[in-house]
């Protein structure tokens, strides 16, 4: 028996012609299922791929300490799910460590690793927003395996912010970049997701998907700080009631624009969604 006898949508279902999530037994026939086991992204951005090469397509983005169950094991690939948005797809093995329990959570855009506990010492890496850590609290730093990270750009892990258009601003300049989630690189729903993950809003990974989250604003409401603005395949967060932070099909980068401005190039009503946080 092979092939999946409902319809499901493969960005969010693990199962493939050889192989499935033993979780979907009961919703599809494949000739093999497998239990994931859950490893964790090591201290370095770990591309997302729709398939298992270099060169293929990157679909999202795993952050440092972001749990990944894997389903299956080919090469140097790992196949199966990020934990958070369940989004599926192909991530270097390497790339993969240990599960732990995180204790805190960068909120910045970036939060330097130094050597040393001294606020001085010379930086030897840097993480980026919504990398999880396990460490200890010393001082104004969080001890780490192999380094130091300063409090001021953690949280700890169960504590949340309730603006997520803060959160985007902090993002403000970084380039587009089709599935990625960092300073470095980041498109529309990606951060959209990670501004509302801050404040313990568990989003989706794509737009499609994310016009279901909160509550549709019917005409004639004024938008507000927070609320999401769709058109199409695009996503963005308002500041105020006229002003909308996105990431910019003009500038190529994380920006804020009247929304009269974005509107233009969108052909269709939009479609406009409170979320509470």
């Amino acid at each position: 028996m092979s092939g999946p006898s409902l319809i499901l949508d493969p960005r969010i279902h693990a199962y493939r012609k050889d192989i499935a999530d033993i979780a979907l037994a009961g919703q599809l026939f494949a000739p093999h299922y497998a239990r994931p086991m859950t490893r964790s992204c090591g201290l370095l951005p770990a591309p997302l791929r729709a398939s298992p090469s270099d060169t293929a397509e990157t679909i999202s983005e795993l952050l440092p300490g972001e749990e990944f169950a894997v389903v299956d094991v080919t090469g140097h690939w790992a196949w199966g799910y990020c934990r958070a948005d369940h989004k599926v797809g192909y991530v270097e093995a390497i790339a993969l460590a240990d599960p732990f329990v995180p204790t805190h959570i960068v909120v910045e855009a970036t939060a330097p690793v130094e050597a040393s506990i001294d606020l001085l010492s010379p930086t030897i890496a840097a993480l980026p927003m919504g990398s999880r850590l396990r460490g200890t609290e010393k001082g104004a730093m969080l001890a780490i395996e192999g380094g130091f990270v300063p409090l001021s750009h953690l949280r700890r892990i169960d504590e949340h912010e309730d603006d997520p258009a803060a959160i985007c601003q902090r993002l403000l300049g970084a380039p587009y970049a089709d599935g990625g989630r960092t300073l470095h690189g980041i498109d529309c729903s990606g951060l959209v997701q990670l501004a509302l993950a801050l404040c313990g809003v568990p989003a989706p990974r794509d737009v499609d998907q994310q016009r279901t989250l909160g509550d549709p604003l019917p005409d004639g409401v004024s938008l507000v700080r927070g609320d999401l603005v769709f058109c199409e395949q695009h996503v963005g967060m308002m500041i105020d009631d006229r002003m909308v932070i996105h990431v910019s099909p003009v500038s190529g980068k994380v920006a804020v624009e009247p929304l009269r401005d974005a509107q233009a190039h969108c052909p269709h009503k939009l479609d406009r969604r409170r979320i509470r946080t």
